[in-house]
């Protein structure tokens, strides 16, 4: 009972520039155990903020690799304070084609090149992070731990009455966003399978034509959709295509693959660290290549879509997860 309420006592201290989905969940997580301030902002007035968050609490926790991590690893060191730094795929992401990627910026890149080994943790969402890191900040990288994300089974639950249809969720709303998520490959494809329909979640039509882009025939765009609305059209659908250019463990492909959906992805990132050996996985880029594994996976057993399940229970759980956010911010390992 003593232990349990010295872990209560521990103050963290949550940092990120903006909120998604799996950072809420995060935060969700940390305050079962332990007394955590959040601050999600940016801007000039972020240091000083981050600053007087660093002085009372006890462990820094920062999702993304950035110049305010940066700044919130060097305070912690400063003033000795555990720091952990969370690598979700962004921040690993070179795509100078699309001029995509902090480690681009010369400045930028040398503070991280400077923090990352000064943290006393980093946890990467795919274990080819790891490597990436190291590659990147040229170092050791010793302090680097592999914790993926975790999903609820018990509500990304398996649909029965799959329907022939490809399904892809992407929350896009700037060109680069589009690129980044392979949208524009994704039209391509479609356009060689006009046989085949698709569902593209989160983007809008406005938004689409305002940019130059010309949406095929055959793809049917729906709004940004609520978890429980989601989880209706992952349980019909017999595919989920992840086209991206880069990504961390898409989330949205997990959900689909707990959902029972068959899925098809690019070879970049998380993605193969999600699929393994329950689906297809193509070269980034590859628009005939995608064409093909679509059509394959379309033509399964839309029972094969329980194997991308099992997957997801086995190698993904929430509790893993849980667990593993636990021992990091009490400095014990996680692997």
């Amino acid at each position: 009972m003593e232990t349990l309420k010295v872990r209560k006592r521990l103050r963290v201290f949550l940092f990120s520039t903006f909120n998604t989905p799996f950072i809420e969940k995060d935060y969700q997580i940390l305050k079962k155990y332990f007394n955590v301030k959040r601050l999600t902002t940016s801007g000039l007035k972020a240091v000083f903020l981050i600053f007087w968050s660093v002085l009372f609490c006890d462990v820094v926790f920062c999702w993304f690799g950035s110049v305010y991590s940066g700044i919130a690893v060097l305070l912690a060191r400063i003033f000795r304070k555990r720091s952990i730094i969370v690598l979700g795929g962004v921040d690993v992401s070179v795509l100078p084609e699309v001029n995509y990627g902090i480690w681009l910026n010369p400045w930028k890149s040398q503070l991280l090149t400077y923090t990352f080994p000064l943290a006393n943790l980093i946890l990467v969402v795919a274990p080819s992070f790891k490597e990436k890191a190291k590659r990147l900040a040229n170092y050791s990288g010793k302090n680097i731990r592999y914790l993926p994300f975790g999903f609820d089974s018990s509500f990304w639950e398996r649909g029965f009455q799959k329907k022939k249809i490809v399904l892809t969720v992407a929350h896009c709303d700037t060109v680069l966003r589009l690129k980044i998520k392979g949208i524009d490959y994704l039209f391509q494809t479609a356009k060689k399978m006009s046989e085949v329909s698709f569902y593209l979640i989160g983007v809008e039509k406005a938004f689409l034509e305002k940019s130059g882009f010309v949406l095929p025939e055959n793809v049917t765009l729906l709004p940004k959709m609520t978890q429980t609305e989601l989880r209706g059209y992952y349980q019909r659908a017999t595919v989920f295509c992840q086209p991206s250019r880069s990504e961390g463990l898409p989330n949205t492909l997990c959900e689909a693959m707990a959902c029972g959906c068959i899925p098809v992805g690019t070879d970049v990132g998380g993605i193969p660290t999600a699929i393994g050996d329950t689906g297809l996985i193509v070269p980034l880029g590859d628009v005939e290549a995608l064409a093909n594994a679509l059509k394959r996976a379309l033509k399964m057993n839309p029972s094969q879509g329980h194997r991308a399940r099992q997957r997801i229970i086995t190698e993904f759980s929430l509790q893993r997860r849980m667990d593993g956010l636990r021992k990091a911010v009490l400095g014990i390992a996680c692997d």
